[in-house]
């Protein structure tokens, strides 16, 4: 397997996600997955405002 997919097979971000909320459903301690949970919805947020913003730009200027 590829390095950059192995990295993202280790590092998804479903399992920090599924992580905090069995954690925070059954009174568990989540650890670090809240942080990685709030990165990942941050970093997947920016990503889709920026490729929007792209398409939009671009379709704008025809």
């Amino acid at each position: 397997m590829p390095a950059g997919l192995r990295w993202f097979a280790e590092n998804q971000p479903f399992t920090a996600f599924i992580e905090t909320l069995r954690g925070l459903l059954t009174g568990a301690p989540i650890g670090n997955s809240g942080l990685l949970t709030v990165t990942w919805c941050v970093v997947i947020a920016l990503g889709g405002y920026l490729w929007a913003r792209a398409l939009y730009t671009r379709n704008s200027t025809r």
